[in-house]
C-alpha cells in the first residue's frame, strides 16, 4: 500500500470509466474467454463462452440501442434479470449510455415500482419468462406503474428459439435487436469522466422505503483497481461468481475486478448460488474450470462445508475470500480442516462501491479480521455516543468502536439528501455502523453492527461473543444471537441455530454449551431455538430483523400463556408477526367465552411494558 501511495492517485489510476476498462480489456485480451455461462450445474455440460472482444462488441451494441431509445447520460436503465450473459451487457452497456439500476427480482412489485419511480427509469431490461422470481409478470406490471418507463427490452431465456415468443406487447422490444447496432464504438460520442454517475444500487430493500446509492464511474473503477492490486489478480485466474448481480459484491469486486484483469468468470446457471445443484456440484465445477479462487458469503461457505470433495481436484484454488457478514471461527476452522483452504475475509458495502478492506493472499488472519484498508483509503475507529452513533472520540489500536472511512470509492450520496446526511459524520467521514478495532499491524477486526448490539439494562452485549461460543459446538452449522424484548432489561440475549445435516443436539444441551463459553453473566443467552433453516437475505446474509421479530413473538407467547393460566382460559390466543416489526395477539371470542373482553384487557396490561409494538385484538364470534 505504501509503495502504491508514493504516486498521486490520478497517476496510479488514470482510467476514468467502466467503459474504458472494457475497451482496455478487449485490446489486451481479445479472444481470451471473459465469461462462461453454465446452462446447467452439470460439470459435463458445455458452457456458452464470450471472449473479451465479444463482450465489448455487445456492450457497444447495447449502449447504442439504449441511445436510440432516448437514454441520455442522466437517465436510468433498470435491470431485472437472473444470472446470465446478457446481465453484463445490461450493466456495462447501461453505464456507457446512462445510469444502470440493477433490481432485486425477489422484491415486491410495489417496491420495484417505487425504486424505479425514484430513479425516473426510462428503460427496463427484463427476463422474458417468470422463472422462480416472476421476472416477466413483474416487468409487464412495471410498464404501467412507473410513469417515466417508456420501453421494456425483453431478454430471451437461454435456449429459446428466435421468434418463439411471438408478437411482443406494445412498449416491448426484443433485446436481440441490439445486433443491428454498430459494435465498434459509441454512436453517441459520449466522453465519460470519473465524476459521472454510473449506477444506482439499492441498499437493503427488505424494510422501509428504498434507498438508492449513487456510484460514480471513478468509484467503481477504483474498486476494481484496488481489488486487483490487493489480491494479486492475474489473467491466468478463473473463478465462479455466484453472487447476484443486483448486489455490489457480485458486480464490482466479483465481476468488474476480474474483467479488468483478463480473468475467466463463470456464471453458474441462472439461479447462481441459490441453485442447490450448483452447491452440490461446486467442487467438481471448480475442478472442471481450474478455478484459482473461491468467493462466497459465510452462509454459502457453510453449505459448501457439507459437500464432500469426492475426489475432486481443487489444487488450483489458491485464494478463498468471504465478506458480507462476520465469519464464525468454527466455520473458518472447518473449511481449513476439510479443504485445506484458509478463508480470507474482506469488508465491503454499497456505500463504498463494494469493497473497503481486504485480507490479501498469503496472509493468515484470525476469523473476524477483515484485513487492511485499501491504498489511498483512510480509516478511523471512534467511540459510540449515548445513542449508539459515531462520536468525535478516536480510539487507540486495540480498542473497539465504530468504523469510519474516507475513500476514493465512496458513493456520491443517496438520491434522497436526508439519507445522505445521515450516512456521514459532520466532518465528512462515512459512518459505517460496523463495530471493530484496528490491531497493532493496522488490520481491521470486526465484531458486528452497532444496530445488532444487544442492550441489556445498559450493558452493550456484542452478539459475536455468543455466536462464537455456540458456533464452536460440532453440531452447529449457523447461529445468530439477537435481543428479545424484555419489560425490565430492555433486551435479553437469545440465539437461533441450525444444525449440521445428520447431527443432533437438544436446545438445552446447546444452551449449556453456549453459556459455558460466555464469560460475562449478563451476556449468557436466555434461550436457544433450533431452526430447520436460517432466514437469509437475497445475497445470503443472515437476516437478523426476522430473528428479532421471531424472538419477540416467543416472548409475547410466553406472557400470553402466563395470562391464560392465571385466568384459567383454555382457548389460547394466536400470536403472530404483524408486518416487519410488530406482534399481533388475536383472542378468539368463541373459545375465550364470556372472559374474552377481560382476557384482552389483562393481555394489554401485561404486554404494554414490552419495548416492542404489540396489538391485542378480539376476533368476532363465529356464526
Amino acid at each position: 500500500m505504501e509503495r502504491l501511495e508514493v504516486l498521486p492517485l490520478a497517476q496510479a489510476l488514470p482510467v476514468q470509466s467502466t467503459y474504458e476498462i472494457f475497451c482496455n480489456s478487449a485490446h489486451a485480451f481479445g479472444d481470451k474467454t471473459a465469461l462462461s455461462f453454465l446452462p446447467t450445474a452439470d460439470p459435463a455440460d458445455e458452457p456458452v463462452r464470450w471472449s473479451y472482444a465479444q463482450l465489448l462488441a455487445g456492450i457497444h451494441q447495447t449502449a447504442n440501442l439504449l441511445h436510440d431509445l432516448g437514454v441520455a447520460p442522466g437517465d436510468a436503465v433498470a435491470v431485472l434479470l437472473p444470472g446470465c450473459l446478457e446481465y453484463h451487457l445490461a450493466l456495462w452497456g447501461g453505464e456507457a449510455a446512462g445510469i444502470v439500476q440493477p433490481l432485486n427480482p425477489l422484491l415486491t412489485p410495489e417496491k420495484l415500482a417505487s425504486m424505479m419511480t425514484l430513479a425516473r427509469a426510462k428503460v427496463l431490461i427484463a427476463y422474458g419468462e417468470d422463472g422462480d422470481s416472476g421476472f416477466w409478470t413483474k416487468a409487464m406490471g412495471l410498464l404501467g406503474q412507473v410513469p417515466t418507463l417508456r420501453t421494456v427490452l425483453r431478454v430471451a431465456p437461454h435456449g429459446e428459439a428466435p421468434g418463439a415468443a411471438g408478437p411482443l406487447p406494445e412498449g416491448v422490444i426484443d433485446f436481440a435487436s441490439r445486433s443491428a447496432q454498430p459494435d465498434d464504438r459509441l454512436v453517441s460520442g459520449r466522453r465519460i469522466v470519473a465524476g459521472d454517475i454510473a449506477a444506482y444500487f439499492h441498499t437493503g430493500g427488505t424494510t422501509g422505503a428504498p434507498k438508492l446509492a449513487r456510484h460514480s464511474h471513478g468509484a467503481q473503477v477504483f474498486t476494481a483497481w484496488a481489488c486487483v492490486q490487493m489480491q494479486g489478480i492475474r489473467p491466468e485466474d478463473a473463478g465462479i461468481n455466484g453472487y447476484p448481480l443486483f448486489h455490489v459484491a457480485g458486480v464490482l469486486p466479483g465481476a468488474l475486478a476480474a474483467l479488468s484483469a483478463g480473468v475467466e468468470t463463470i456464471i453458474p446457471t441462472t439461479g447462481l448460488f441459490r441453485n442447490r445443484q450448483v452447491i452440490a456440484n461446486y467442487w467438481r465445477l471448480a475442478e472442471r474450470y481450474r478455478c484459482t479462487y473461491l468467493s462466497a458469503v459465510p452462509t454459502v461457505l457453510a453449505a459448501l462445508a457439507n459437500v464432500p470433495l469426492d475426489g475432486a481436484d481443487i489444487s488450483a484454488l489458491r485464494y478463498c475470500r468471504t465478506g458480507a457478514a462476520v465469519l464464525a471461527p468454527e466455520l473458518a476452522a472447518r473449511f481449513t480442516r476439510l479443504f485445506g483452504l484458509h478463508v480470507h475475509e474482506s469488508l465491503g458495502m454499497t456505500e463504498m462501491a463494494g469493497i473497503s478492506t481486504i485480507t490479501p493472499p498469503g496472509v493468515t488472519a484470525p476469523a473476524g479480521c477483515v484485513g487492511w484498508r485499501l491504498p489511498y483509503v483512510r480509516l478511523r475507529i471512534v467511540a459510540l455516543d449515548a445513542h449508539g452513533n459515531a462520536s468525535d472520540q478516536e480510539m487507540p489500536p486495540g480498542q473497539p468502536g465504530m468504523v469510519l472511512f474516507h475513500s476514493p470509492n465512496l458513493f456520491s450520496g443517496f438520491l434522497d439528501a436526508a439519507d445522505t446526511a445521515r450516512a456521514f459524520t459532520a466532518d465528512g467521514w462515512l459512518a459505517t455502523g460496523d463495530l471493530g478495532f484496528v490491531d497493532a499491524d493496522g488490520r481491521l477486526h470486526l465484531s458486528g453492527r452497532s444496530k445488532d448490539l444487544i442492550i441489556r439494562s445498559g450493558h452493550n452485549i456484542d452478539p459475536k461473543v455468543i455466536e462464537d461460543a455456540l458456533g464452536a459446538h460440532p453440531a452447529v452449522q449457523l447461529c445468530a444471537a439477537v435481543g428479545a424484548p424484555d419489560a425490565y432489561a430492555g433486551e435479553l440475549p437469545v440465539v437461533f441455530a441450525t444444525l449440521v445435516p445428520g447431527q443432533q443436539a437438544s436446545e438445552a444441551e446447546l444452551l449449556d454449551f453456549a453459556s459455558a463459553g460466555v464469560d460475562e453473566a449478563v451476556a449468557r443467552p436466555r434461550r436457544i431455538t433450533v431452526l430447520d433453516t436460517m432466514p437469509v437475505t437475497n445475497v445470503g446474509k443472515i437476516y437478523k430483523p426476522a430473528l428479532r421479530l421471531q424472538a419477540a413473538c416467543q416472548t409475547v407467547q410466553a406472557l400470553v400463556d402466563g395470562v391464560c393460566t392465571e385466568l384459567a382460559v383454555t382457548g389460547r390466543p394466536a400470536v403472530q408477526a404483524e408486518g416487519e416489526s410488530a406482534v399481533r395477539v388475536t383472542v378468539d371470542a368463541a373459545t375465550a367465552g364470556l372472559n374474552a373482553q377481560a382476557l384482552c384487557e389483562r393481555l394489554r396490561q401485561v404486554l404494554e411494558p414490552l419495548p416492542v409494538k404489540v396489538q391485542v385484538a378480539l376476533s368476532p364470534p363465529r356464526a
